[in-house]
């Protein structure tokens, strides 16, 4: 049995050692890749590569031919939800998915600047509107990067002594479940004890808070920790890989727009592009069936594009039609996640929402909570403090 010991552990080791020194190489080229700045030379992150590099060549490559085109186009989903679960299950943090959406904003502008509007049938005015539009979702974008509502860490992340704190409403979790205690509790979020609307759907009667092992602080109603930004966050809904952070409560509404702004932009580009390359057909229509998409080049890149757009719209409206049912029904990705785990949720719509029950005050008081996030810093009460 010894001697079997050992060879496994042998065998083992060989095994991964190979893995070892690969990984050794692969941040050793990592550190090394800089770009000389005037500060001095800055870091390059490597996951910013790939889509700057791959996404122009398989663009052009599927403008070659029809085939080409579906290969690619059916290919491309794939790879990147590959490699979503990939970092995914490795609980790691990647630019890969910013610098996708980003770099695939641009070289779509570019394209359609290069392509599209030479031919003649966009108007000055369209173009316009076209980049406002994309600029607004920027800008959108960019405060949606900011703070989501990050609570704050004790000094020198020492662990507080919370034995002081009534065992009925602190927990040592760090999966962030709310717990729901007996005795009814008359006081409000925030300390405001006005309006139904806002009382009911921020924190019901009997929500207690919970700790956190990890931030080593007490977490208000439906916060909870990021295990990839390693922080609490008030109200989570989920960490977003296209925008590398966290949804929460100082960000979600820039979120929301940002993705509206997305959406009309996208939809809007992908309707003058078609109207120029397929002259005569709707929108559906042209999508599907375009005869003179493959005469040249340009026309072909151009339906390329369209397609890649239309794909990842696609995937984005989704990701905004769960959003809007959540917010009406006052439900976050984090909490729906949880209720479907423990048998606490009803599934609505056809699985498209998980209601809990538990903030759920109706749709216009649902709605009202959700525009008035952030509106005012949250006040610390006084078991709030440890």
């Amino acid at each position: 049995e010894g001697k079997k010991t050992n060879t496994e552990k042998n065998l083992k080791e060989k095994l991964r050692g190979p893995s070892l020194e690969a990984g050794a190489i692969a941040d050793t080229i990592a550190d090394r890749l800089r770009v000389p700045w005037f500060s001095g030379a800055v870091r390059v992150n490597v996951s910013l590569a790939p889509p700057l590099l791959l996404l122009p060549v398989f663009l052009h490559l599927a403008a070659l031919h029809f085939l080409l085109g579906l290969v690619v186009l059916t290919s491309l989903p794939v790879v990147v939800l590959w490699y979503y679960y990939l970092t995914h299950r490795r609980k790691e943090r990647t630019l890969f998915f910013l610098s996708l959406g980003l770099f695939s904003l641009a070289y779509m502008y570019y394209v359609f600047l290069r392509e599209v509007v030479p031919r003649g049938h966009v108007e000055y005015s369209q173009v316009v509107l076209l980049t406002c539009g994309l600029i607004l979702m920027l800008a959108a974008l960019s405060r949606a990067k900011k703070d989501p509502g990050y609570l704050p860490i004790p000094a020198g992340n020492e662990k507080p002594s919370h034995q002081g704190l009534p065992n009925k409403s602190v927990r040592g979790s760090s999966g962030g479940l709310h717990g729901v205690s007996g005795a009814a509790s008359s006081r409000a979020v925030n300390g405001e004890a006005k309006g139904y609307c806002r009382l009911s759907a921020e924190q019901p009667e009997g929500v207690k808070k919970d700790w956190c092992t990890k931030c080593q602080l007490v977490r208000p109603a439906r916060a909870g920790h990021c295990r990839l930004c390693g922080r609490c966050v008030r109200r989570l809904d989920h960490h977003c890989v296209w925008i590398n952070s966290c949804v929460g409560e100082q960000n979600h509404q820039a979120f929301i727009l940002a993705l509206s702004f997305f959406m009309l932009t996208s939809v809007y580009g992908i309707t003058l592009t078609l109207h120029t390359i397929c002259r005569g057909r709707s929108v559906f229509v042209a999508l599907l069936y375009c005869p003179g998409a493959y005469s040249d080049y340009s026309s072909a890149l151009s339906f390329t594009c369209v397609w890649y757009c239309a794909i990842v719209t696609a995937g984005m409206g989704y990701i905004l039609l769960i959003q809007l049912l959540n917010i009406s029904y006052n439900v976050t990705e984090r909490e729906a996640r949880l209720a479907l785990r423990d048998n606490t949720g009803r599934r609505l719509l056809g699985g498209l929402v998980i209601d809990t029950g538990q903030y759920n005050r109706g749709l216009l008081c649902n709605w009202g909570h959700f525009l008035s996030l952030g509106a005012s810093p949250p006040q610390r009460s006084a078991e709030d403090i440890v």
